[in-house]
């Protein structure tokens, strides 16, 4: 505990002078049991209150997101597939997002997925069919050749191996 000097009058400080401890306790000599707590202002109890409600409040403002309840939402259903089945888009999708490095709109129009628009959509599925052709060539039934077996994250194939170093 720490200790308070006396003044030469032998009358202690005042108390805004005293040690405190973290709590807002003040800390007295040793053998004074008397300890004596700071008064909490209603600004600071009423500001531990208000702030974490105003945080809050935008949260419970918002609109439910999604179908309102007993509502089922229609799902969602590709359209314009001609090699692919609707149970494989996604897995597909990002194999070619992988193998080439590119997004979505690299092939697709931007809001119309089902476009044919775009000559890369067209060539993607030239590509589908020559890996569908050589794959079951393989004895073993495995798979051995995807988009990435040539692309390797690159738009264009990859031709030949980089130059040595």
């Amino acid at each position: 505990m720490a200790r308070i000097k006396k003044c030469r009058d032998d009358s202690r400080h005042s108390s805004q002078d005293w040690p405190r401890h973290a709590s807002g306790v003040i800390l007295t000599a040793p053998g004074d049991a008397r300890r004596r707590r700071r008064i909490v202002p209603l600004y600071d109890v009423s500001m531990r209150f208000l702030l974490p409600m105003l945080m809050l409040l935008p949260l419970c403002a918002q609109e439910p997101q999604g179908p309102p309840p007993g509502a089922k939402a229609a799902p969602h259903v590709p359209k314009n597939l001609q090699l692919l089945k609707p149970e494989d888009i996604r897995d597909t999708m990002r194999a070619f997002r992988t193998a080439l490095g590119v997004e979505c709109t690299f092939c697709h129009v931007q809001g119309d997925f089902a476009s044919d628009e775009k000559h890369n959509k067209l060539v993607a599925r030239k590509m589908i069919l020559l890996v569908r052709s050589i794959n079951p060539q393989f004895p073993d039934g495995k798979e051995h050749v995807t988009c990435y077996t040539c692309h390797r994250g690159a738009e264009e194939p990859v031709m030949a191996p980089p130059a040595a170093q």
